[in-house]
């Protein structure tokens, strides 16, 4: 169902309700999500972004309701995922000749995709197009999250549509901001930072203060995804620059994987050692395993997190399958001013420990010290020497 944005832009989108994963089984998605697809009309009539391939033939019909598919002078393509390029095929095959506006790298992209040869036009920052008394103004925005993306400024209505930049995977039938429960929203737009783009945050500070040395006056941000935001709508960007700048709380995250729980008993009697040593820092605990926790709601705290302390078992001389999965997932993201120490149980070999200390520096982290092992179960003695090693943590943090 459309609804207006303003007297000349309506969604067009689709708010998908039951979406639990995305980007395959990469991403979790609790609260569901939308395809954000904006019609824009003035003496020229725009349309910006399509929805997801599954959507693509409800999209096109409910389209041709509300307008005159033959009436839409332009397509403007921000970025060419799936998510937000699924439905052209069905689009085009009723339009084929219709100009799409879009990067040099998201004619790439879409090529590359679909294997047409549709009537593509490349533009790059500083671009402009008319639609008559209003225009858009391009603004490419490299690696937020793909190379092919940008973002679309309209002028007049001052109106910044902004793609994946800004969006959370949150369905909800309030579509603005000031609507809605700002934690939850809150909490959604940082683990959609955390999870997507926190590899790409130097990019992200440079565009953003690009984009602000435009001065160019912002009224509304509408992404691809998510809700927009009308009040206070650079709140969001400021956010962004602050999540950009190796961001972190007063947290340590205790990410642990555990067979007959061992490991789990020095993650607690670790997490007891900080809270003795510093009561103020907030201490999470988290089995690595998915069958306790989310993968990227664990992303998601370490992103919060000044220092996280990552435990396992030794196994085959090796560590637990869910602990290097989220090691491997945190080396990706390439987390900035955070610190890191290891520790797990073993029986007779006792390798995990160091394999995980050496993944840690792999992905950016500063090891605090070289780990904490304990053999088998731990002893009093062994629950004192974790319970040390978590007061040591939390004073060489402080």
């Amino acid at each position: 169902m459309s609804f207006e944005i303003n007297q000349s832009v309506k969604h067009v989108g689709k708010i998908d309700w039951e979406l639990k994963k995305f980007h395959g089984d990469e991403l979790s998605t609790h609260r569901g999500s939308s395809y954000n697809s904006y019609l824009v009309r003035d003496e020229k009539t725009a349309l910006i972004d399509c929805v997801w391939t599954p959507f693509a033939k409800e999209f096109v019909a409910n389209l041709k309701k509300e307008i005159d598919l033959k009436t839409i002078d332009y397509i403007i393509m921000n970025h060419g995922e799936p998510d937000h390029s699924g439905a052209l095929p069905e689009l085009m095959k009723e339009i084929p000749d219709t100009p799409i506006y879009c990067t040099a790298n998201a004619i790439k992209s879409l090529k590359g995709q679909y294997h047409q040869e549709w009537n593509f036009v490349p533009v790059k920052t500083g671009d402009k197009l008319s639609l008559g008394s209003k225009e858009f103004i391009f603004v490419e925005a490299r690696m937020l999250h793909w190379p092919d993306t940008m973002f679309t400024y309209l002028t007049g209505d001052n109106i910044l549509f902004s793609n994946d930049g800004f969006g959370q995977h949150l369905a909800s039938e309030h579509m603005f901001n000031d609507l809605v429960d700002q934690t939850e929203l809150y909490h959604e737009a940082l683990k959609y930072y955390a999870n997507i783009l926190t590899p790409f945050s130097n990019f992200v500070e440079k565009k953003i203060t690009e984009i602000l040395s435009l001065n160019l006056p912002v009224d509304m941000i509408c992404p691809s995804h998510g809700l927009i935001w009308r009040d206070n709508p650079l709140q969001m960007v400021h956010k962004y620059m602050e999540w950009a700048k190796g961001y972190q709380e007063n947290q340590i995250s205790i990410i642990y994987d555990t067979m007959w729980n061992s490991t789990r008993q020095m993650a607690e009697a670790i997490a007891a050692g900080i809270k003795m040593s510093d009561p103020q820092v907030t201490v999470k605990l988290f089995n690595s395993n998915s069958t306790h926790t989310d993968k990227n709601d664990i992303l998601t705290e370490v992103f919060k997190s000044k220092a996280i302390l990552v435990g396992s078992p030794t196994i085959n001389k090796g560590i637990s399958f869910a602990m290097a999965g989220i090691l491997e997932m945190i080396k990706g993201l390439a987390f900035k001013n955070k610190k890191a120490a290891a520790f797990g149980s073993y029986g007779w070999s006792g390798e995990g420990t160091k394999l995980i200390s050496t993944e840690l520096e792999h992905g950016g982290f500063e090891l605090l010290n070289d780990g904490l092992k304990i053999t088998w179960n731990p002893d009093d003695e062994g629950l004192v020497k974790c319970q040390e090693f978590g007061k040591a943590i939390a004073e060489a943090l402080k």
